[in-house]
């Protein structure tokens, strides 16, 4: 499938962005236009099911393919946060960009089963403006405003998948280009277990100091910071 996407600048290099579930590309309202003034021209896609993408069967196979079909290989740099580092990952050998950079991505999960509330995910499709903002008291309030665009635009159905295996199947044994995990203080995704399986397994982990699942809304500043020597 051909994602809907969105663009910033028209640097010399290319970098890639890629959201989480119940978002949309306008999440990276920030990242891009930082980025753009780096140099870079960005690309930041709509997953399949969210924002102006098509709906369709959803799994991290076909989230991944979608990657390999819309965004161009060999980019400089591509960051996927969520389940967008989830796709990415499962992507990244035949888009091989230079560098990868997986944000709070969803290959495991602290719970003891290994696996995410997919219906706790659908109720949050329907919070209200109040909700967001306590649940995200960190947030500019225009970041609260893109919450309840996507959310509208967002199909709960690609939140099932989630309910199927646990998520801790995901984890990746190696980097297949040089790779940075970003983790929020603390990660209800990667835990202390996962964190060091990725660094004895060659991947760089860096924490954002308080920073909450979506870095890059929560601390923009310390998201930017953590990407030093990356981007």
């Amino acid at each position: 499938m051909r994602l809907n996407t969105r663009t910033w600048g028209s640097g010399d290099r290319t970098a890639l962005l890629v959201h989480g579930i119940m978002s949309d590309s306008r999440t990276w309202r920030r990242v891009g236009p930082a980025l753009a003034e780096r140099g870079y021209r960005v690309i930041a896609v709509d997953l399949r099911g969210h924002g102006a993408s098509s709906r369709g069967e959803y799994g991290p196979a076909l989230f991944a393919r979608d990657l390999v079909d819309t965004l161009p290989e060999r980019a400089d740099v591509a960051i996927g946060h969520s389940l967008g580092g989830l796709a990415l990952a499962l992507a990244v050998d035949r888009l091989r960009p230079e560098r990868a950079v997986y944000s709070d991505p969803a290959w495991a999960t602290t719970s003891p089963d290994g696996r995410i509330d997919a219906q706790a995910l659908v109720a949050g499709g329907t919070a209200t403006r109040e909700d967001i903002a306590a649940l995200n008291p960190r947030w500019d309030e225009a970041d609260v405003d893109v919450e309840l665009a996507t959310l509208a635009d967002w199909d709960p159905a690609t939140a099932h998948f989630l309910g199927d295996r646990p998520l801790l199947g995901f984890l990746p044994t190696r980097p297949v280009v040089p790779s940075l995990v970003q983790l929020a203080d603390p990660s209800f995704l990667i835990g202390a277990a996962a964190a060091a399986h990725l660094r004895r397994t060659h991947f760089e982990v860096r924490t954002v100091r308080g920073a909450g699942h979506t870095i890059h809304r929560d601390d923009f500043e310390g998201f930017m910071g953590s990407l030093e020597g990356w981007v």
